[in-house]
């Protein structure tokens, strides 16, 4: 049996590697802040977060696909976490009774195998149950394939031959193998064979074939351990069927519990955002090869988790733009937006929900940060040289139809020197139609563009208002030469005379 929780035809590979430099987009994003709002404490969801949004997807089919299967989960979250405790619980009892199928002997291995289908065959039921009883309530494609596997694949008649078989292999009549005699008139080709069990009053009066025993002393360990070798050579090839039947269904409820954690994850995010009262809604994802994005009210998620609070949204509108240059005041919001734009791209593009009003996008092949730095303090290179360098790795990574989310990069050096350094990268990765996201102090970059008048250029500018205050709110506009860093002195002079 298949989840195909994630993907359509696939399991979901948790063991592929993260994409190249994710720890710099982790930092530059806040990533963890996110992860760790889904996660809510628990490790295993948190791993699994972090592989599904980082090892995000440019497939407008898979992306559309979780999204119907998220909506079901948000419609029904109780019922998903409740499936969601059957794996758990399978991990659980069997680190508490078996931990795994174990033991060097058939008869071990058997027993074990027993005792942990056993186990399973009451979660199935309860998988069963849930299915029967909910169904209905799912209208996705994910969801409505797997109740419909269950409730085909695990019926009556198959419980039932399940309970048949468990109780025969616990050979409540004693275990009859048949064998032959190989070289040296040893015991081979031993096979266990059903017994034949002789039903009704008939039965108990019709001649049976003579049957030659023998019985152990009490005290006879070497003829006891005889025995148990000959059961051990019979029953050796249903131990291991057993075995190979257990591992079958305890992979699909890993793969159950893999798959539902990414669910329950941004179930854990949606309550954390229902509660600050911060919206959400699903976007509207398009193929890489156009450029869109637009939204209302689009905010920062990793900024409202931390603050614990709502947070000022941005509505835009650059459709048809391959470069955003976004300028103005210190502290105007210039960065919260570029974070919030990076943010809301991974999001979308893992099949999640984006905190926005409205939202919707082109899909990338691959997304990349490049955000400035603290000085190196061991002095190995100069800040210059380490913007440079990261670039450098950028580029070897990077590939048509990718993003760059630059904050404030290549000012370690002067205003001529920087603005040159951003021109020709920026034109260099615009001309393999890489998309640009660039938040800058640099003058001289910013209006050099400006003043060509590119069709396919927007510019955004963070409002201040009159006597200094912030709006934290960015509106398309040219860019000034001030970034009216004397507001802030302003502001930090005020408050050190008023606590003098």
């Amino acid at each position: 049996m298949k989840t195909f929780l994630l993907f359509r035809d696939r399991d979901f590979d948790a063991q592929q590697p993260l994409p190249p430099l994710a720890s710099e987009l982790t930092q530059d994003l806040e990533l963890n802040t996110l992860f760790e709002a889904m996660a809510a404490g628990d490790e295993y969801l948190f791993d699994v977060a972090q592989k599904a949004i980082l090892l995000s997807l440019d497939d407008l089919d898979t992306i559309r696909y979780r999204q119907e299967i998220l909506r079901d989960c948000l419609q029904n979250p109780d019922v998903v976490r409740a499936i969601y405790q059957l794996p758990i619980e399978a991990i659980f009892n069997k680190r508490k009774h078996w931990m795994g199928i174990f033991g060097h002997y058939p008869s071990g291995i058997l027993s074990s195998a027993l005792e942990m289908m056993q186990m399973f065959v009451e979660l199935l039921r309860r998988l069963k149950k849930i299915a029967d009883e909910h169904a209905a309530e799912f209208q996705s494609e994910g969801f409505t394939r797997l109740f419909s596997m269950v409730q085909n694949e695990l019926d009556k008649a198959y419980f039932g031959r399940v309970e048949e078989h468990l109780r025969e292999l616990r050979f409540p009549d004693g275990v009859l193998l048949s064998a032959v005699l190989g070289n040296g008139n040893e015991g081979a080709e031993y096979i266990l064979r059903k017994p034949q069990r002789r039903k009704g009053i008939k039965n108990l009066f019709s001649k049976r074939s003579p049957v030659y025993s023998f019985s152990l002393h009490p005290r006879d360990d070497h003829g006891a351990r005889a025995l148990s070798d000959l059961k051990d050579r019979g029953v050796n090839q249903v131990a291991n069927a057993v075995a190979q039947s257990t591992d079958h269904i305890d992979a699909f409820f890993n793969m159950l519990r893999l798959e539902l954690a990414f669910y329950i994850g941004c179930l854990n995010l949606h309550e954390q955002l229902s509660g600050l009262g911060s919206p959400i809604c699903f976007p509207q994802p398009v193929e890489h090869n156009e450029r869109r994005l637009s939204s209302q009210g689009l905010y920062d998620v990793c900024l409202a988790l931390t603050k614990k609070q709502q947070v000022v949204g941005n509505d835009i509108d650059a459709d048809s733009k391959e470069i955003m240059i976004i300028t103005g005041a210190n502290q105007g919001g210039k960065s919260t937006l570029l974070r919030s734009i990076g943010l809301a791209q991974f999001m979308m593009q893992c099949g999640m929900f984006v905190p926005a009003e409205a939202f919707s996008a082109n899909t990338f092949t691959g997304i990349f940060t490049h955000y400035k730095r603290k000085e190196d303090a061991s002095m190995k290179s100069g800040k210059l040289d380490e913007e440079l360098s990261r670039m450098s790795a950028i580029a070897d990574h990077i590939t048509p139809h990718s993003v760059v989310l630059f904050n404030e990069s290549f000012a370690a050096t002067n205003e001529r020197e920087g603005s040159e350094i951003a021109r020709q990268i920026t034109r260099a990765l615009l001309e393999r139609q890489v998309k640009i996201f660039f938040v800058t102090h640099q003058y001289e970059f910013a209006h050099s563009y400006y003043e060509q008048g590119l069709d396919d250029a927007i510019f955004l500018r963070a409002e201040r208002k009159t006597g200094g205050g912030r709006t934290y709110k960015l509106t398309e506009g040219e860019p000034l030469q001030t970034s009216y860093g004397r507001d802030l002195y302003n502001k930090i002079f005020e408050v050190s005379a008023e606590s003098s």
